[in-house]
């Protein structure tokens, strides 16, 4: 108890003593007498010490990051450098073969940009992706904000499809909807021909541009729908059930209970969300090719498949490279609106709190 009272009163006791001077230590030495060093003696003496200490403890996450920074370096890097001087250069199968390097400077650059067929290509990439994308979050919302609603024993039959969808392959899924879709035993023809439209039964969906990317919709979106489900459902379990109570307290519906308490909750979800899916749809490549090459008439074509096509399919490895920067570059300049996006909500949370 008297050791108790003692520390109580020298935390109560005055930081300065008479005429500002530095308090007096018990026992009536004053700090900085002969026989005890003073307090910023002590520090000093011991900086030294702490700095040697702590400068390993620095320099430990670095030295974890350098596999990460190594790999990454090695297998994106390196390959993204050589792309880089391919794409300067005119790469024909002669200078492959025999192993010539011809400079090109910027020329498959202009000629790639001022080229109508980029420019469409362009466009249709663009348009392609913003439909995918709406589709994907408005269905897997949707599926999500039902998943929150179910039964255990339901949701976890529902979750378990959804799993199961997601883990298959993406040739395997786009071979499934090939055979689905096929012109003459699929069974999406016959299924149509027994509901009343005869004139499906041997329909060729991969004939027209629309009818292609109609296929190739339904089986990107079929795909992308348990990621953005699952994950919205998970987030939904984060929000406390008395902002839900208290707003249908205050007589709010299902929409005004999504719009007021749910998507403000959720927002940087489906920031991060439409983003990753953005990105997921305007890369997509083996599913464009596998389900028609492109065609017909290389009317189906996105930004990854001209790329293939010109480097691969025409022997042009030059301009491929070129046209495969250029679609980097686009995909940059999105992500650096979604990182401002983001930035500038971190702002406005900052400031409201």
């Amino acid at each position: 108890m008297a050791v108790q009272l003692d520390d109580a009163a020298d935390k109560a006791a005055p930081r300065t003593g008479k005429g500002d001077a530095p308090p007096a230590r018990r026992g009536g030495r004053r700090a900085g007498s002969s026989g005890t060093p003073s307090a910023p003696a002590r520090r000093a003496a011991s900086a030294p010490a702490r700095r040697t200490a702590s400068a390993p403890a620095r320099r430990t996450p670095y030295l974890l990051l350098l596999p990460a920074l190594l790999a990454t370096a090695v297998f994106l890097g390196w390959p993204m450098v050589r792309n880089l001087l391919l794409s300067f250069q005119n790469l024909n199968m002669k200078e492959l073969i025999q192993h010539l390097t011809d400079w090109r400077g910027t020329g498959n650059y202009q000629e790639i940009l001022g080229s109508e067929q980029f420019w469409r290509v362009t466009s249709r990439t663009v348009v392609f992706t913003a439909v995918n994308v709406v589709l994907i979050m408005v269905l897997g919302v949707l599926i999500g904000l039902l998943l929150a609603r179910l039964g255990t024993t339901v949701r976890l039959v529902l979750s378990a499809a959804l799993v199961l969808a997601w883990a298959m392959p993406v040739i395997a899924a786009t071979t499934v909807f090939q055979w689905l879709f096929d012109s003459r035993y699929g069974v999406v023809n016959w299924v149509l021909d027994r509901l009343g439209w005869h004139s499906m039964a041997h329909y060729d969906w991969v004939g027209s541009q629309l009818s292609t990317f109609f296929v190739i919709t339904v089986l990107i979106v079929w795909q992308s729908l348990p990621f953005v489900a699952l994950n919205l459902y998970a987030a939904t379990t984060t929000i406390p059930k008395e902002l839900y109570e208290a707003a249908r307290m205050d007589g709010a519906g299902t929409w005004k209970v999504f719009t007021s308490v749910t998507f403000p909750f959720l927002k940087p979800f489906f920031l991060a969300t439409t983003f990753l899916e953005i990105i997921w749809v305007f890369k997509a490549f083996p599913q464009i090719f596998a389900i028609n090459q492109g065609g017909p008439d290389r009317l189906t074509e996105t930004l990854p498949i001209y790329a293939f096509t010109e480097g691969v399919g025409n022997l042009h490895f030059g301009m491929g490279a070129a046209i495969s920067l250029l679609t980097i570059v686009v995909l940059l300049v999105m992500t650096a609106y979604y990182l401002r996006l983001t930035f500038k909500q971190e702002q406005q949370e900052e400031n409201g709190l």
